[in-house]
């Protein structure tokens, strides 16, 4: 599981980040976890933006190549697939709301926001409804925390473990 708080973030991880969603990115309060290389994959939000905004999405998926593969299973479909396991196997559906959990506890850390008190991201503890966020959360708490995250990143073309950073149409390797 991941243990925030996380070391002060960076102008080159924030310039690298801006690279990656093609906009500057908004209440970073830490990075969650790296490519193997050491840039960003995601990143840890304040859960009231500096606008007045509540974030319910703590851990923000923001590299290219992750993202995409996320995109790709989504319109796959496979959502379904792991909605429906969750009604299928109590274990995972146990675990899902302990990743539910541990998402809240996580994001608490940095205020609560009564507007969404209770809600996570993805989804859970419920449903399947974002893969970005899933895997974020995966990457960030580790594997074995979140199994619907986990089961995503296992069946993406992308891996955590390969850098693709410097691939084409990939972001700014800035913060090497």
């Amino acid at each position: 599981m991941s243990t925030p708080p996380f070391a002060p973030v960076t102008d080159a991880e924030l310039a690298v980040v801006r690279a990656q969603l093609g906009r500057p990115a908004r209440g970073v309060v830490g990075i969650a976890a790296r490519c193997v290389c050491g840039n960003p994959t995601v990143v840890a939000t304040t859960p009231r933006l500096d606008d007045g905004t509540p974030f319910p999405t703590f851990y923000y998926l923001t590299h290219p190549g992750a993202t995409a593969a996320m995109s790709v299973l989504e319109a796959e479909h496979i959502m379904r697939e792991l909605q429906d396991s969750l009604a299928e196997d109590e274990e995972i559906a146990a675990a899902y709301t302990r990743a539910h959990e541990a998402y809240l506890a996580d994001r608490a850390q940095y205020g609560d926001v009564e507007e969404i008190k209770g809600i996570s991201a993805g989804g859970m503890p419920v449903r399947v409804k974002c893969l970005h966020a899933l895997a974020g959360h995966a990457l960030a708490a580790g594997p074995g925390v979140n199994p619907i995250g986990d089961a995503a990143l296992a069946r993406s073309s992308w891996s955590p473990e390969r850098c693709t950073c410097a691939e084409p149409n990939a972001a700014s390797t800035a913060a090497r």
